[in-house]
């Protein structure tokens, strides 16, 4: 009796421990609430002037942007003095790496090749998602949409350009007047050739073709 006895203690001991082991390493559901609803730690936002806020046409002259793509370089030159709002723009993103590790996402074969969607990128936070929600005006001058020009893209709605871009590998004559041309490609069209005939289903690439970096310095002459 003694045995059975000691048995059933030792039972009863063992069943209380172990609750009181479940209930310390349960999570607090108060707890669990707060880290899943938590900003992580490097989701701020930049409020700081980006270094082309402000700038003159004068200082954005002369300035080119080299994308430095999986399949090569791509060199564009800025027109300021077409399409200052969309250069300033384009320079910004280029000077705070927004564009690093982005992709060409869609592709129209021999028209052309599009970029600029900051959701591709290997670092997405609440810095380049505001800066896709920043609408740039129109600028439709009187730059002809042809081979190796790198325009603006946007909704059918007016105004509504934001950090999407596109360059022309073939023509486009009936984008003149509707879309803001605001630079052009002085070096590697021919990488973008290459990342116009990569295999696609449809207009979307099967493997899209990373932008590694985006670098501004005074064009070369």
């Amino acid at each position: 009796m003694k045995f059975v006895r000691f048995i059933a203690t030792l039972i009863v001991l063992l069943s209380f421990v172990a609750l009181v082991c479940a209930q310390e390493s349960a999570p607090n559901p108060g707890e669990a609430a707060k880290k899943t609803n938590a900003r992580p730690a490097n989701q701020t936002v930049n409020n700081t002037p980006d270094p082309f806020d402000g700038a003159p046409v004068e200082k954005m002259a002369g300035q080119c942007v080299t994308l430095e793509t999986e399949l090569g370089a791509i060199e564009i030159a800025m027109m300021p003095e077409v399409a200052p709002e969309s250069v300033r723009n384009f320079l910004n993103l280029a000077t705070t790496h927004s564009l690093d590790t982005t992709t060409f996402s869609r592709i129209v074969k021999d028209f052309v090749i599009q970029g600029g969607n900051l959701q591709t990128s290997e670092h997405w936070n609440l810095d380049l998602a505001r800066r896709m929600s920043h609408k740039i005006p129109d600028e439709p001058g009187i730059v002809k949409h042809v081979r190796g020009i790198v325009s603006m893209a946007r909704t059918e709605e007016a105004n509504s350009a934001t950090t999407h871009f596109f360059i022309l590998v073939g023509n486009g004559s009936h984008l003149d007047g509707k879309f803001s041309a605001f630079g052009t490609v002085t070096k590697g069209i021919e990488v973008a050739d290459a990342i116009n005939h990569a295999p696609a289903d449809g207009e979307k690439p099967e493997k899209p073709i990373k932008i590694n970096r985006a670098v501004v310095a005074p064009c070369k002459k």
